[in-house]
């Protein structure tokens, strides 16, 4: 499938196609009703509630809003518009006929999407109830899965099914199987069958063997599903009384090599094959207490720069897959950027702040797992504090130039409270903490060094920073490590890259991505999957697959 025309990640209820939203107090309802006729590309229909990029992308817009603008609300019922059909899955016939980056980077970003959910549950206390109230299968599931809880219809015939394997000679892209084990604790021998049977396994065998929480006949099953909905949003602080806040659209400038936002500007070098990411940091004066913070709505800086960091990394990832290094930079000041991070430290606990971060949280992740090298730059009129300087913990190398001899020009970088506390990884750690292997001495030392503005040698010398070239080195350095890195193998990097980020803590989480770039990206370019009589290729054709048998 070609990479053009560019994909585009922004939208609003008004442009949805496939996802309709109800709300109801404490309750929101997040229905699924899939256009077959309204893929992101042309090729293939979305037929049984299949879903492809678009319909993610409609779906991570949509919980978005709830956030946001939907404070009141504790609970979203996750359920299907449609008579009979829960979702079907990723759609069989769009993934045959695209390329594999194309496959791949759409199962990240539906891993992100799920992800969020959970990432809120624990986080927000929005909790996510589906309702399967037909037959749900592969994607599907995987959506039921990634809920807090699910109540499955027993009618004798919906069904919960993970048939990738039997059917298509791929894995669950989107953590179906990690989920199985890790979250709802199926049991081995009981997942070994589940995950090779075409049918599934439906009513109180699924119970059960807890793939699903509940079941109820049809004649209850709204009834139970809005009692338990109810149940859940009692455990919620959400405040039933705020008022939401817009997300409003985002001011954007695509121009043939560059990306412009207010806050945010993406520059492409073709030639060299890098993007460089200029994060600009919050003006001096930002508001300080909550009633000026949801004032100032989707204006306020931390909230719009992460819904354009976050729009950026997205577009990139998928509309430009041979700029294989970006450079993150930042502009402004550090005093300011201190500022803002008290104010979110102080009142983190309030729903529109806490969402904010959760906002962030989710951004900063996103870099983690994307398939880039990532170096950061840390030169003169630089940002990198606190909640900037995540930016720079998340990359695979920062160098900060020495300016011994101008201490008022020189870079500084500066720690604080928010580096620790605000934005873990999907390991659950924060990245210091990551970075150091949770080694005291070595925190103790930065914590040591909070609010202080650390120049390259300070920096060096705690172990922030990767290198700290002074004036006369520093072009050199920097031009030879970006020639070395974009003359290596893209594929080799994207393997040693999500090694070496994710050292520390194994989570359920780091395992879906993790099974994801390893087993998946692998089986997606296997001819048992994809070869020419591949499962994938001829699955609906009336054809049968033909598999080399040997183990590899």
């Amino acid at each position: 499938m070609s990479q053009s025309p560019r994909v585009d990640y922004l939208t609003d209820p008004s442009r949805y196609r496939h996802v309709k939203l109800g709300f109801d107090g404490a309750v929101a309802t997040l229905a699924i009703e899939i256009d077959e006729n309204a893929g992101i590309r042309p090729g293939y229909k979305l037929k049984l509630n299949s879903y492809d990029l678009g319909v993610d992308i409609e779906l991570n817009d949509a919980v978005n809003r709830i956030r946001f603008e939907h404070p009141e609300v504790r609970t979203v019922i996750v359920t299907s518009a449609k008579d009979k059909v829960f979702c079907s899955g990723a759609n069989i016939f769009m993934l045959g006929v695209s390329s594999h980056a194309w496959k791949v980077n759409f199962c990240k970003f539906t891993n992100e999407t799920r992800n969020g959910l959970e990432d809120s549950s624990a986080h927000s206390g929005l909790k996510f109830l589906a309702a399967v109230n037909g037959s749900c299968a592969g994607g599907g599931y995987e959506l039921a899965l990634a809920c807090d809880e699910i109540i499955l219809v027993d009618d004798r015939s919906s069904a919960v099914s993970l048939p990738e394997v039997p059917l298509l000679g791929v894995l669950p892209g989107t953590g179906g199987l990690t989920r199985v084990t890790d979250k709802r604790h199926v049991r081995h021998d009981l997942a070994d069958i589940f995950c090779t049977t075409n049918e599934g396994v439906r009513g109180q065998k699924a119970k059960d063997w807890r793939l699903v929480d509940d079941i109820a006949r049809p004649a209850d099953f709204a009834r139970k599903v809005q009692e338990r909905a109810l149940e859940l949003a009692k455990a919620s602080d959400r405040p039933a009384g705020a008022k939401g806040v817009t997300l409003t659209p985002l001011a954007r400038t695509i121009e043939a090599d560059a990306l412009r936002y207010q806050f945010v500007t993406v520059e492409i070098d073709r030639t060299r094959r890098t993007a460089s990411f200029v994060v600009k940091g919050p003006g001096a004066k930002q508001p300080g207490d909550v009633d000026a913070i949801v004032a100032a709505g989707a204006a306020w800086y931390p909230l719009q720069m992460a819904r354009e960091l976050e729009d950026a990394i997205l577009s990139m990832r998928t509309n430009e897959p041979e700029i294989g290094v970006w450079l993150l930079r930042t502009e402004g000041d550090l005093a300011a950027a201190a500022a803002l991070d008290e104010t979110l430290l102080a009142h983190r606990e309030h729903w529109f702040v806490r969402e904010t971060i959760g906002l962030l949280r989710r951004t900063f992740s996103r870099l983690d797992v994307s398939s880039r090298s990532m170096f950061a730059l840390i030169e003169p009129g630089s940002c990198f504090g606190g909640t900037l300087l995540e930016l720079a913990l998340a990359c695979d190398r920062a160098y900060q130039l020495a300016l011994p001899d101008d201490a008022a020009r020189a870079p500084k970088i500066m720690v604080n409270a928010a580096n620790f506390e605000l934005y873990p990884m999907a390991t659950g750690q924060s990245r210091l903490a990551r970075r150091f292997y949770e080694e005291a001495p070595a925190l103790d030392a930065v914590r040591a060094r909070i609010g202080d503005p650390l120049d390259a040698g300070a920096a060096l010398a705690l172990g922030l920073v990767t290198s700290a070239p002074d004036d006369i080195d520093w072009d050199d350095e920097v031009r030879i490590a970006l020639e070395e890195r974009v003359a290596m193998s893209p594929d080799a990097l994207t393997g040693m890259e999500a090694n070496l980020r994710f050292n520390g803590v194994e989570t359920m989480a780091t395992r879906v991505f993790g099974r994801l770039t390893a087993w998946q990206n692998w089986i997606f370019q296997r001819p048992n999957a994809v070869g020419e009589k591949g499962a994938l290729k001829v699955y609906g054709k009336g054809e049968k697959s033909a598999f080399d048998w040997n183990r590899v």
